[in-house]
Order: structure tokens, then sequence, then C-alpha cells
């Protein structure tokens, strides 16, 4: 029997586009919510994997701005069809819950107070979860999508045994502060592992002089392990299938590139 898993996203998303959103089954796979042990207390976590016996490679994934709702656990699941065990933990939970907000600017004031050393040692301590539930952490991929791609490039340069990252339209620079103190321009020369970037050339928070920027970085770091594609006419957030932002062709292309960026890599 296959299970169709209930669909929750955020409120500030809705309303969500029926026509084009991707609802991926659970039949071959476990999956749930589970609670993941930090230093300081126990956070929530979607995870998935395939039904069959590990260990399998582990990749992490990183919440949008909106938090760990259905997209990003759908994103989990696909994931777990390719044959990765895949987790995406509630990274705001000590915070807020900004799952029932209306809008993105009441988000953004959560998001705001949430610091990146938490956010690392979280992504660190899902690691950890993973190898503890028939998970290959030596396999260890990274991706995230929106305010989770600027985190993807920063556990990149955070997280010594990852083999590969994929960033989806994460912010690249800006102002800093002490809760933020390094953008992925600034962590373009101590990546450990290969980044591939997928930007949008119509994305209106992501301007391709900051691309230009991030690239001129990883060119003067020496780093030619590391990527970013640009989709010229694709918008922010053209992988997310449940909002008019999505691109079909491009949310495909970059889906592919991604599952050949793990391989090439390892994961």
């Amino acid at each position: 029997m296959t299970t169709t898993p209930t669909q929750t996203f955020a409120a500030a998303t809705t309303p969500v586009a029926q026509d084009t959103v991707i609802t991926t089954d659970t039949q071959g796979l476990e999956t749930g919510m589970t609670e993941v042990a930090t230093s300081d207390r126990a956070i929530p976590a979607y995870y998935a994997a395939p039904a069959a016996s590990g260990p399998h490679p582990v990749v992490l994934v990183v919440q949008e701005i909106f938090g760990l709702h259905e997209h990003i656990k759908d994103v989990v699941r696909r994931f777990a069809k390719l044959g990765y065990l895949a987790i995406a933990p509630e990274l705001y939970v000590r915070q807020g819950d900004v799952a029932s907000l209306q809008t993105i600017d009441e988000i953004r004031k959560i998001v705001a107070t949430v610091p990146d050393a938490q956010v690392m040692t979280d992504l660190d301590a899902c690691v950890t979860w993973a190898g503890q539930h028939g998970g290959d952490t030596r396999r260890l991929g990274v991706t995230g999508f929106c305010w989770g791609g600027r985190i993807t490039w920063l556990y990149a340069a955070h997280q010594p045994n990852l083999k590969a990252a994929v960033a989806w339209y994460g912010r690249l620079a800006g102002d800093t502060n002490s809760l933020n103190p390094v953008h992925p321009v600034g962590v373009a020369a101590r990546l450990h592992a290969p980044v591939l970037g997928l930007y949008g050339g119509q994305d209106q928070g992501i301007s391709l002089s900051t691309v230009k920027q991030m690239q001129d970085a990883l060119a003067q770091a020496g780093n030619h392990a590391s990527k970013i594609h640009v989709y010229p006419d694709a918008p922010h957030a053209f992988y997310a299938d449940y909002r008019p932002s999505y691109r079909k062709d491009d949310a495909e292309d970059g889906w592919q590139r991604l599952q050949s960026w793990f391989a090439q890599h390892g994961v």
C-alpha cells in the first residue's frame, strides 16, 4: 500500500500551488519525526531512509526560511527514495515556531535571532544521530534552500568530514553581526568539501553581482572544485514546487545536477 503523507505547509506560504506540488509517498521507507540530542536540549527533526538495512549514505537537508514544513519533509523523502538516510532538523526551535506565522516579515524577526554557531552544532548533532541509526557518515552530504542555502555554504566550511554540498539560492554576501559573523564569500578559502551553488538569474533577493562576488572569491582561493550554476530565467525558490516561483525544467535539472554532484564526490 502506498502512503500519502499529510501535507502541512507553513501558513506564510499559502495558498499552495496544488497543480505543481510534489508528494512523495513513504512506500519502502522508514520515516517520521525524531528527537536529536544536542548540547543543551533535544531538537525535533524529520527523517526518512530506505526500509532495507543500511548503512546508507547521509544527507542533511537544511530548511527554507519557512522552517521544517511539508516541502522540506518531501525533499527528505525524495532522498530516501534514492537510497539515502536524510534528516532535516527544526533549526529555529529555541527561538520560536514559525509554522503558524502569517507573513515572512514575522518569520524574519525570529530567524534574525538564530546564531550561526548554534545551527552548525545542531547539524553536527544530526550527523551523530544518523550514524547511530543506520547512516554511513563517511558518505556525508548537505543541501539547503533559501535560508538553508547560505547555511549549506557555511557548513561546508565547518564540518571536516563533509564530502559534498549543494546550496540552492542561498544568500552569499551582506552585513554581518555577532550572530551571523561571516557569509559564504568569507569562507571560500576554507571549504572542506566542494559546493555546487544553484542560483536564479532573476532572483530579486540575491543579485548576480553577489554571485559573481562568490565566484571571484572561489577563484582567488584557488577553489576550482566548487561551482556555481545560474539558471538565467529562474526566480528565487525555483525548486519550491508548492509556490508560484517553481520552474519545473530548472528544478528538475538542478535535482539531476545534485545527484551527479553527490555521486561524483562519494556521497
